[in-house]
Parts: C-alpha cells; sequence; structure tokens
C-alpha cells in the first residue's frame, strides 16, 4: 500500500463497549498492525443527551484489558488531536459553512412540530419517511428574516436529485444507491454539535484515515458521507463494512444471547486471548478448520480478503468452550494466578498459594471460565461440605450399610503411610473389594464426605491433595450425620 495505513476506532460513548463494538475495535487493531499502519481510538461523543456517565473509561478499560493498544488517542495523544469530538466543533462549524456557501448545504427552519407533522402525513398516505426540503430553495429575504427572528435552524445537506452514488466497498464490492431515495440530512444541529454524518467526514479527512473499517448497519450512511467527502474536494478513505453478528437463533444480537459489555467477560473470568480469538472468527477465517488460532498467527495472517459476508453467528457455547481451551493451555503457576482473586473475591480470605497450585492440576480440564475458580475448588479450602445425610447414603444402601462402610474407611485412611495416591488407590480398592459394597457405592460414598460432590477430579489425587487430616476431619463428619 503507498500510503500508510491509518484506521480508526470512534466508538460513542452513549453505553458500554459490547461485542460487536469491540469486534471492530479488534479487525482496525489487526488491520492496522499487519499492514505496519497506526490504529486511532477517536471518541465521537458529540450526542451529549444520550452519554453515558463512565462509559469513555468503560471503553479505554475494556480495550486496555483485551490487549489492543492504539497508537493515537486519549491516554496517549498524537498529532490530530484533540481525539474527542466534542473538543473539536470548531471543525464541523467550518465545514458546514463552507457546505453552505458552496450551494451543497442550507439551513433548515423547520420547527419539531413541523416536521413531527410531516412524519405522521407521510405514514398516513405510506409515503416514505424523510425530510420533504421545505427549505432547501428559501429566498434570502426568509433568510434573513427568519434569522432576524432569531430562529433556530439545522444545517442539511443539499442530495443530489437524480444520479446515483456508488462505493467499491473491500469486502461486499460494488454497491450502489439511486440518489433521490435519500432525503437531504442534518449535518449541524441547532445547538452546533454536528450529526454523525458530518463529523465523522471531517475528522477521518482531518486525521488522514486511509481506511474506515465499520459495521454493516453503516453501509447505508456510506452514499451520504461520499457525497460530502465530493462536495468538500476531499479524498475518500477505502470502505470495507464487517458482517453483521447474529444470536444462534438468527436474530439480531442480544443480552440474551450472551451479549453483555465487554468488562462483563472480563469479570466472568475469560481470557483476553480466548474472546479475541472468537471474536476474529465472528467474520474472519485463517481456513475452513481452524478454531483455536494463536494470536501471533492472527496478527501475521490478517487480510481483509479473509473476511466475508455473510453474518457471524454468536454462540456462547462456543466461546466457553474456546475460553477453556485457553484455560488448559496456561501454566499452573499462571493459571493459579488469575484464579486467586475469583476465589478470594471481596473477603479478606488467605490462601495459601502453593496449596493453590496443587489444586490447579485436578480443576484446571473442568474449568470454562476463572469465575468457576471458587465453587469448584471450594471444598479444597472448606473442611465444612456442607453434605448431607441423604446424599452421603449412596443409592441402593441404608443408614447402618453406610455407617459401616465409613467406619472401615477411616480405620483404612488412618493406616496409610505414605499419604500418596497411588498407596490411597490400593488400600481403598482392596478395602472395597472386601466389603459387600460395589465400587460405585464404595467410593461414591468416600466422593460425596469428603467434598459434598457428586463429581469430581480423579478421587485418589484429590485425597492426596487434601492431606490425610482433612480427609479424615471429613470422614468423621459424615459418619457423624448418621
Amino acid at each position: 500500500m503507498s500510503k500508510q495505513v491509518r484506521v480508526r476506532y470512534a466508538p460513542s460513548p452513549t453505553g458500554h463497549p459490547h461485542i460487536g463494538n469491540i469486534r471492530t475495535a479488534l479487525f482496525n487493531w489487526l488491520f492496522a498492525r499487519r499492514n505496519n499502519g497506526k490504529f486511532i481510538v477517536r471518541v465521537e461523543d458529540t450526542d451529549q443527551e444520550r452519554l453515558v456517565p463512565g462509559a469513555v473509561d468503560s471503553i479505554l478499560e475494556g480495550l486496555q484489558w483485551l490487549g489492543i493498544d492504539w497508537d493515537e488517542g486519549p491516554q496517549v495523544g498524537g498529532d490530530f488531536g484533540s481525539y474527542y469530538q466534542s473538543e473539536r466543533l470548531g471543525h464541523y462549524s467550518d465545514a458546514a459553512n463552507t457546505l453552505i456557501n458552496t450551494g451543497y448545504a442550507y439551513r433548515c427552519y423547520c420547527t419539531r412540530e413541523r416536521l413531527s407533522d410531516l412524519r405522521e402525513s407521510q405514514k398516513a398516505n405510506k409515503q416514505s419517511i424523510g425530510y420533504d426540503g421545505h427549505c432547501r430553495s428559501l429566498a434570502v429575504s426568509d433568510i434573513n428574516e427568519l434569522d432576524s427572528s432569531g430562529a433556530s435552524y439545522v444545517v442539511r445537506f443539499k442530495m443530489p436529485l437524480d444520479g446515483t452514488t456508488s462505493v467499491n466497498d473491500i469486502i461486499r464490492g460494488e454497491v450502489e444507491w439511486q440518489n433521490h431515495l435519500l432525503d437531504d440530512f442534518v449535518l449541524l444541529k441547532s445547538d452546533g454539535f454536528p450529526t454523525y454524518h458530518l463529523a465523522v467526514v471531517v475528522d477521518d479527512n482531518l486525521m488522514d484515515i486511509s481506511h474506515v473499517l465499520r459495521a454493516e448497519e453503516w453501509l447505508s450512511s456510506t452514499p451520504r458521507h461520499l457525497l460530502i467527502y465530493q462536495a468538500l474536494g476531499f479524498t475518500p478513505p477505502k470502505f470495507g463494512h464487517l458482517p453483521m453478528i447474529l444470536g444462534p437463533d438468527k436474530s439480531k444480537l442480544s443480552k440474551r444471547h450472551g451479549a453483555t459489555s465487554i468488562l462483563e467477560y472480563r469479570d466472568e473470568g475469560y481470557l483476553p486471548d480466548a474472546l479475541k480469538n472468537f471474536m476474529v472468527l465472528l467474520g474472519w477465517s485463517l481456513d475452513d478448520h481452524s478454531d483455536v488460532i494463536p494470536l501471533e498467527t492472527i496478527k501475521n495472517e490478517f487480510s481483509l480478503d479473509r473476511v466475508g459476508k455473510p453474518a457471524s453467528i454468536f454462540d456462547i457455547e462456543r466461546l466457553q468452550w474456546m475460553n477453556g481451551v485457553y484455560i488448559r493451555d496456561l501454566a499452573d503457576e499462571n493459571l493459579a494466578d488469575l484464579m486467586l482473586p475469583f476465589i478470594v473475591g471481596d473477603t479478606e480470605s488467605c490462601i495459601d498459594r502453593d496449596y493453590l497450585l496443587r489444586v490447579v492440576p485436578l480443576i484446571k480440564e473442568r474449568m470454562k471460565t476463572l469465575v468457576e475458580s471458587k465453587d469448584i475448588t471450594s471444598y479444597f479450602f472448606d473442611s465444612d461440605v456442607g453434605c448431607s445425610k441423604i446424599q452421603i447414603i449412596q443409592k441402593g444402601m441404608d443408614s447402618l450399610q453406610t455407617s459401616a462402610a465409613l467406619e472401615n474407611i477411616i480405620s483404612a485412611v488412618k493406616k496409610l503411610d505414605p499419604y500418596v495416591s497411588a498407596n490411597i488407590e490400593e488400600v481403598l480398592r482392596a478395602a472395597c473389594a472386601e466389603s459387600d459394597l460395589k465400587p460405585r457405592e464404595f467410593f461414591g460414598l468416600i466422593r460425596s464426605a469428603v467434598t459434598g460432590r457428586d463429581a469430581t477430579p480423579p478421587l485418589f489425587e484429590l485425597m492426596e491433595v487434601l492431606g490425610k487430616d482433612s480427609t479424615l476431619l471429613r470422614l468423621d463428619k459424615a459418619l457423624s450425620l448418621l
């Protein structure tokens, strides 16, 4: 590419960043890194009424957690700042005045009441909803009179009444629109703030953006943007519109599909690299079979010609599976460090890290997210496993059988020396063979008594990690319930 790649992620802080939003950031970041370009973050905060307190911090924190670093933008600065649109109003005002003076835009003085009546009339007559051009050709005398009276106005773009506008989209190919089907849209609101359409064109030009990679929902806005570029004499960037993300039922992605904010995924114990791997496959593919792909491979192989047009399906179960793969790939020491905050939580509990390192190999194969850490390890750290009499007595057994079996088990465990898994298994299997119980009953009883669970990691390794004293304490507690 002859021109340096400069791409931007331009979130609006009207909410917290979700999967679709961050997927756009990820694709832009990967494209920049693959092409030795610049990745810019620009905050599009012109919709002042809908700003959500803390949203900007949430957006930046989400990017940082994922490891998506930016070359220009908030916190890092750059030569093209400010990177907050609310601090760039002069640029938009100048552009709007230029468009008015060159005949590509005009002041619209229509009141909210008139516009509301217009919409209702269009609905009643089954007409296309849009502005009717009422102020498009106002006489200069009318404009002067309205200005003298202090009437408020917006600035609208004067759409061509005929012809077509087209874009050669990097992902979708040639797309064409009939100009007469698009109404005269607002560029500058009455409060002096720009609409998205004006601000995005002005800023992308001033920031020398080379490629605009954004969600498919913005494709319909592209002809408006191209016409603004043309009217201002700017050279437009290349456009690429990323495929939609749908839920498993093929409906629009929503919270019921698991589409929560990015920081909620962090809090639920997903790993950044697993989430990046999952998100990049929502539209891009390395080949026709790879799922788990190292980040370095993704960064080295990412290209827009491997981004598809069809909608991608967001499957939370697939994300959980993939996260489990990444968890199992972690070194035990790293996993222990990541698990600790989830086990301790907001309490002041003190966890023995060396002991946790003995627990980790037993449970990591079963984990899908880090948030499971507390529950899946709880019986290792608390001898009160909450086992009930009903749970202790195995199917097909009665209270007397269970008491007798527990007494024999306790006796066998007391004699164990050394207390290691191989010895534990040998002694307890011999004790089981001498009893009148089936292995399912015998070992199910031990498992319930020492963990309070029906399913656990391998029992003998688990008992070794618990230690002889803790195991006997639990067996004694179980016996006391009968």
